[in-house]
Order: C-alpha cells, then structure tokens, then sequence
C-alpha cells in the first residue's frame, strides 16, 4: 500500500439520490481514513450538465450527513486547501492539463463521426480483429483537420494508448489485475464540446488532491488501465522539465501538491451490491435510496452497520458493530471479491432489534423525527406533541420494526377529528357495536381513575353483561375512537388520551353506527 498521508475521497455524480452502493463505497472510504487517521475529502463529479444538479448534489450530502460520514475537506468545509470540489469549478485546471497533453503528443483530435466509428468496429468485428478503436486519426495533417472543420466537425481529444504489452496493479480486494493493451482503444479525454470527460477530470483531480487510495465499485474496473496511464503521462515533463499536472496547477492558481504525496494511488475494487435475484440492485428493486430509507424509519447506526457487512466481514460471523468497533475492525482485506446480497429482509429485523434494545426516551427522540418527516406534526414541535409521542412511545417499541412502522398506530391521536377507515367501520360498526358503545361510553366517563386497569375493568363489565366476547367489545370502541381496527393495545391506548376526548370520540362513533 501507499506510504504517503492517507487521503481518501468520494466523488459522486449528482445525477440521482445517494444509492445504497455509493453509500457503502463512502462508508468504506469514510472508515479507512477514519482507522488510519486520515483525510476524508468529498468532491462533487457534476461535470454531466445533462443530469447532474445542485439540488441533488445537496441531497446526497443531506445523506451522508444523517448517516454520520463526515468529511474533512470539501464542499461546505472552511478553509479546504485543495479547492474547488465542486468538479465543474475546476474546468481551468482540465484545460490546461488537455492542452498540455497535446502539445506533448499524448493526445490528438480525432474527427470521426459516432456512424464512422460504429462502420469502423463493426468492419473490424467482420475481419475477427480486435474492435479497440486504436488507428484513424492518429496522425492527422494540418491541412486534414482544416478540411474536417470545414465541414462543420469539432474534434475529441483522444489519448494514444499502446499498441501491445500488458498492464498490471496490485488491488487491495482483488488480488494483482492485469489487461492487454491490444484490448484497449484510445480513449476520450475531452468531447467536441472541450468539456473534459470522467477519465480525464477524475485523475487530474485524484492526483491534485493528493488522493492515496481510490476505493470504489467494481464497474470501474475496466477503467483501471486508462487512469493509471492517465497519471504516468501528467507526471511526464511538460516543455519546461516540470510535470504537467503541476504546471497546469501554476498556471491556473491552484494549491501545489504535496511533496510526499504519491503519483500512484492505491486501488480497491469493491463488489456489487445484488438483489434477490442476484442482479445488480436498480429501481427495479425498490427504491434503494438512501434517502427514502430514512423517511421509511431505518436509523442510520444501523444503516451504517449493516452496509457494512454487505461485502466485509471480520470474523466470518460478527454481525453486529458500533461505530467505533467498524473503525477498529475494519480492513479492505476482509471485503470479498463476490457480489453481495443486499437484503432488506434482515435490514429491517436489525433495525427492529436496535428499535427494542434502545432506552425509550431515546426511542421516543427519534419518533418525534419520525412524526415530523411523515408530517403528522410539523416544527418547531409542541410540547404537548412532543409528550404525547413520549407517553405513546412504550407502546409502540416493541410492535416496531421501523419508526415509520409506528406513525400510522398512533397518527389519529394528533387529529382533530376522526378519519374513518371503511372498511373497519363496514365490518365494526353494527346494531350490536350501538349497545356496546351504548354500555361502555357512561362507564368510562365516570371513571375517576383514567388508568389502564380502571378502563379494562370496564371492559370486563360490558363483556359479562353483554355476553360477547372481548373482541366484539374492544373493536367497536377502538374504531370509534382510532378510525380503524389496528392500534396498540386498546386500554393503554385510551389511557394516553383525553379521557373527554375518548368520551367524545365513544359518542361520535355511536351516531355512525346509526348512520351507516
């Protein structure tokens, strides 16, 4: 491994909310530096204009932050020395290092067409040559590219890959990764438009910024060969002796590297995460959003936790771990090459764990969040809210697996009125739930005791005198009050409200047994 200043990063593409994958590459990149006491640096790739925006970048963020992975550089950071990290910002520096390039003659503007280029493979596939786009352009005339602009083209920069031999690195899961160089083409490093692509913006920014490790999924792999060439050539010698990469710095202003920063960060290629069905986790799996699990109720120390078990292990049976265990334990050495399942099956029966082992005030914190982010209350929160979740909360504990679990049992109490759900009322509320509400509504308003036992006492009565049995009791009562058939144990329940607020609850539900 590297044996320069550990700096890490995550870099993601604002193109889409934080996925549960590039939740596990932050977290792995985030717990590394955080063993080895080093840098964590988040920097913004928005460099597609087409898809990327801020509101998405801000969003990502807004993850990361509610999972806990803080950062040490980057956007949002004071005095961050090795700015700009929002991509788009450091366009200067990609034009100087393009520019650069060309003039070396590590790079040339290539003129095809997409249909030219599609003719070409195809007509190499036909002859069973190998189709990596290598010739063509290469070696242009002056007077070629002006007769290729006179027709209205622009050119992309390509970079000149070799033509044969072999290159190899050393991956921290993966073991030593070798390519042919007959297998890759010649790669795009800026479009017509100038605007630089990943394989050129991603490593002048690695490199700049001091990058010692690049952990990330395994679909970018096949990108390894062209971004370790990419760092050989801006370390070569521009006109003036200096290497390009810290000429192109001066000349546009930016921090100088590090003298003991390396020129060759170390890699780690993690595995994919993988449904059900054992493909690559998309939309067609759900939302895999890191955003829409914590609005589901998932608390993010167990997000956290079991992310990262998606892939690492450090025993081969150790589950669970705190924070501070995941810093201690973990190693790139114990992430498996395999994909990994993702299940949300064991996500939620660790969340639901967490849930009932947790203190219930801390339990009843988090549902205040939870009431919040559901919108059953708003904020600033009242404090009469604000007791009514805490007097609610040991009842709900143990019945939930997930916060948001517990909103829809007790979101009535925070109602005005009301909401009758039809087909608990279809089913409930008939001529014999009128004497039920008839015998038990009296009682309950006369009780001087509003406690658990005082109010199941009086259900006990009404069962006896009624001669029914206890469901046909409590349900009628239940929805009267609740508006549906589904709540926590009725008698602690009512217990937690108004007992006039019951009483009045008993009386509207009797007049829509008679309306119904």
């Amino acid at each position: 491994m590297s044996s320069h200043p550990v700096r890490v990063r995550f870099s993601p593409a604002p193109s889409g909310w934080l996925h549960v994958g590039g939740a596990r590459t932050a977290l792995f990149n985030w717990l590394w530096a955080r063993q080895q006491g080093g840098v964590m640096v988040l920097r913004i790739e928005d460099t597609d204009a087409e898809r990327a925006t801020i509101e998405l970048a801000h969003g990502m963020m807004d993850a990361l932050t509610w999972l806990g992975l803080t950062w040490d550089e980057g956007i949002g950071v004071d005095d961050a020395p090795y700015g700009p990290y929002l991509q788009s910002e450091r366009r200067p520096l990609h034009d100087a290092v393009a520019r650069r390039l060309v003039a070396a003659g590590y790079a040339y503007e290539a003129f095809e067409t997409p249909e030219e280029l599609d003719a070409a493979r195809e007509a190499l596939q036909a002859a069973k040559q190998n189709p990596a786009y290598k010739t063509g352009h290469r070696d242009l005339t002056d007077d070629q590219k002006a007769a290729y602009r006179a027709q209205g083209r622009e050119p992309v920069l390509r970079i000149r890959t070799p033509d044969e031999g072999t290159v190899s690195f050393d991956d921290l899961v993966r073991g030593t990764v070798t390519f042919d160089w007959k297998d890759i083409g010649d790669f795009v490093i800026c479009r017509a438009d100038g605007s630089p692509t990943y394989l050129l913006a991603n490593v002048v920014d690695d490199l700049s910024q001091g990058i010692s490790l690049i952990a990330r999924g395994e679909d970018l792999l096949s990108a390894t060969p062209r971004q370790l060439l990419m760092q050989d050539l801006l370390m070569r010698p521009d006109a003036d002796g200096t290497p390009i990469l810290d000429a192109a710095l001066a000349e546009v202003g930016y921090t100088p590297r590090e003298g003991n920063w390396s020129t060759a960060p170390d890699y780690a290629h993690l595995p994919l995460l993988v449904g059900a069905d054992r493909k690559k986790l998309s939309k067609r799996h759900g939302d895999v959003a890191i955003d829409q699990y914590r609005k589901n109720g998932f608390l993010p120390e167990v997000m956290l936790n079991f992310l990262a078990i998606c892939g690492w292990s450090a025993d081969g049976s150790t589950e669970h771990f705190t924070v501070d265990e995941l810093i201690k334990a973990f190693s790139f050495d114990r992430v498996s090459p395999n994909p990994s399942f993702f299940d949300d099956v064991k996500l939620r029966n660790f969340n639901g764990d967490a849930i009932k082992a947790m203190p219930v005030d801390v339990f009843a914190n988090h549902l205040v969040d939870a009431f919040v982010q559901a919108e059953v209350i708003t904020e600033p929160v009242q404090d009469t809210d604000r007791a009514l979740i805490t007097a609610f909360a040991p009842l709900l504990q143990e019945r939930s697996q997930t916060l948001a679990d517990a909103v829809p049992m007790v979101a009535f109490a925070f109602r005005d009125e009301v909401v009758w759900d039809e087909a608990a009322i279809k089913k409930w509320m008939k001529p014999v739930a009128g004497q039920v509400l008839d015998f038990i509504t009296p009682r309950l308003k006369a009780l001087t005791e509003w406690t658990p036992d005082a109010i199941h006492a009086v259900f006990d009565e009404a069962k006896a005198s009624l001669d029914l049995g206890m469901g046909k009791i409590m349900q009628p009562a239940r929805v009267a009050v609740t508006g549906t058939a589904v709540s926590p144990p009725l008698p602690e329940t009512l217990s937690v409200l108004d007992q006039t607020t019951v009483v009045d609850r008993l009386l509207a539900g009797r007049s829509k047994v008679l309306s119904e």
